[in-house]
């Protein structure tokens, strides 16, 4: 991603940014010919992992979320291999090591060296990785054998500044947290944040947050009403208007919704996700030309969105054009041979078969 970095890239974010402006960061990545969004969405090849998740979530949840972040082409980074990229700038040590050298070495699992690098518990944020990175592994190795998580020892090097600084140190484990060892006491770890950046998250990345967690805890009126309060302070969040649509279309509040889903649209036309809801938003409210518009739509941007292939078939059929749900079952079959929903179009290109025979298809 160097060069024209970011050139064509969606760049979604997971959390919030601890140590850069999201703002600054949506428009240095827009002066580069990309797009930058708070979500992942099928259209999203970059991946960037803010640190500010550490605070809200388990390093179990996190681990999950990374996981669920992993696709073919996909890149993911840290704030400090945003900063870099944005900046073309490469930290001062040479890299010569590569990932699976860092894993076998260390004795760490792939999974929390995965997770320890991109929230910058290393010098380098991806391979080459350095030989005093290598140091860190061992050392973070060895906390972990000790109980220490990999979210307690990573949240331990942000209170203590670059990562490299605890390379001589002798660390301890004690109650599931990290210390430094002076002359056998134990003192917290103290300090600047990594890049040692002073620009915290924006208020309404808080206010983001609050959202989501009413979201998840079902209160969709009230997360509905932390969204417009995120599109008051940044008009441009094409997420959040993604979101608060989703939230008053499960509480029946069917206009609005579909007012922020055009306005998620407007702000992203590639955001396939909007146009896959608000079809279904659309047929929900018995507007069958207009879901059939925009579940095309959604197949234009992405061609390989199973779900909406299978629902452009399924609005055919209840539409009694057989032979174009035919087609389209068809093609969901060489998207997905084995799930319930493949059982299904199986099923459904049965009867289009029998249909057919009988002389009774539209």
């Amino acid at each position: 991603m160097r060069g024209p970095a970011f050139r064509d890239a969606s760049v979604g974010l997971v959390g919030a940014l601890s140590g850069l402006s999201r703002r600054q960061v949506a428009r240095e990545i827009a002066t580069r010919g990309g797009r930058f969004h708070r979500s992942v969405t099928r259209g999203t090849t970059v991946v960037v992992f803010g640190r500010r998740l550490l605070a809200r979530e388990t390093g179990t949840a996190i681990a999950a979320r990374i996981a669920a972040a992993e696709a073919p082409g996909r890149v993911l980074l840290s704030e400090a291999g945003l900063l870099r990229r944005l900046t073309g700038t490469e930290p001062a040590d040479p890299g010569v090591l590569s990932r699976e050298a860092m894993v076998e070495q260390s004795g760490l699992s792939a999974t929390s060296f995965a997770a320890l690098a991109l929230f910058d518990g290393f010098w380098r944020d991806a391979a080459p990785f350095a030989f005093r990175d290598l140091i860190l592994a061992r050392k973070y190795a060895g906390l972990m054998a000790s109980g220490a998580g990999w979210g307690a020892i990573v949240r331990s090097v942000h209170r203590v500044g670059p990562a490299t600084s605890l390379t001589a140190a002798a660390l301890r484990v004690d109650d599931g947290l990290v210390y430094a060892e002076h002359g056998g006491r134990l003192a917290e770890l103290d300090g600047q944040l990594l890049l040692g950046l002073d620009a915290p998250g924006e208020d309404d990345d808080a206010s983001f947050d609050e959202a989501e967690v009413a979201e998840a805890a079902g209160n969709l009126a009230g997360a509905a009403m932390l969204y417009a309060r995120v599109l008051a302070a940044d008009p441009a969040d094409a997420v959040a208007a993604f979101n608060r649509a989703n939230c008053l279309a499960r509480i029946g509040r069917a206009a609005e919704a579909e007012a922020d889903y055009a306005r998620a649209l407007n702000l992203d036309p590639a955001f396939v996700e909007a146009w896959f809801n608000l079809a279904n938003l659309a047929r929900d409210r018995g507007r069958t030309d207009a879901a059939r518009q925009h579940l095309t739509r959604a197949l234009v941007i992405d061609p390989g969105y199973a779900d909406a292939v299978y629902n452009l078939a399924a609005l055919e059929f209840d539409a009694g054009d057989l032979p174009a749900a035919a087609v389209m079952w068809q093609r969901y079959l060489t998207l997905d041979a084995d799930s319930e929903w493949a059982h299904a179009a199986e099923r459904g290109l049965s009867y289009v078969a029998l249909a057919t025979a009988r002389g009774t298809t539209g």
